[in-house]
């Protein structure tokens, strides 16, 4: 258990936000802590959650996202707007856990340029926090009053990147 819990926001338009909370998980399971993936907007199977089933106990992930995009004004926006509100209950309820150190709330941000959610809900998240637990926010374009909020904020930029010469998602490196 932890004797102090800080606020982490990964944002930034560049790759490996997800993977710095994902590495971050990691080295908590090898100090034996707990940490739960709370995963908004995404729905998809990806390569971590293949991984986390070989730690099961130290890392668990939920995934509330649809399988479809998430685009405001789409005839599927409810959809993605349920799944999201399943989300935010269960990382309310995840936060006031004592089963984990450590609370991972991927996407969250990402998903306030979706109309899913508005800052002053993240923030209230933060403001529940328990002083023993560590809570990481991840996603794009973070406004201010969230950068703010955190004690610790790190801006991913992206300055060259190989999607631009047509490669796409990778299997074990992008999924």
């Amino acid at each position: 258990m932890l004797e102090e819990g800080y606020v982490h926001l990964y944002t930034g338009n560049g790759k490996g936000k997800t993977t710095a909370a994902m590495g971050l998980a990691l080295r908590a399971a090898g100090a034996g802590l707990k940490t739960v993936i709370v995963q908004f907007m995404k729905g998809q199977h990806y390569s971590e959650l293949e991984s986390v089933k070989k730690l099961e106990g130290l890392i668990r992930i939920e995934q509330f996202g649809s399988k479809k995009f998430c685009k405001p004004g789409n005839e599927d926006f409810a959809e993605h707007y349920e799944l999201f509100r399943k989300g935010y209950k269960f990382a309310r309820e995840a936060i006031n856990n004592d089963k984990y150190d450590i609370v991972i709330l991927d996407e969250i941000v990402t998903s306030l340029l979706f109309d899913l959610v508005k800052t002053d809900e993240i923030i209230d998240l933060i403001k529940i926090k328990p002083k023993n637990k560590e809570l990481i926010l991840t996603g794009r374009n973070a406004p201010e009053e969230l950068i703010n909020t955190c004690d610790l904020v790190t801006e991913m930029k992206e300055i060259k990147h190989y999607y631009n010469s047509g490669v796409i998602a990778r299997k074990g490196i992008e999924n």
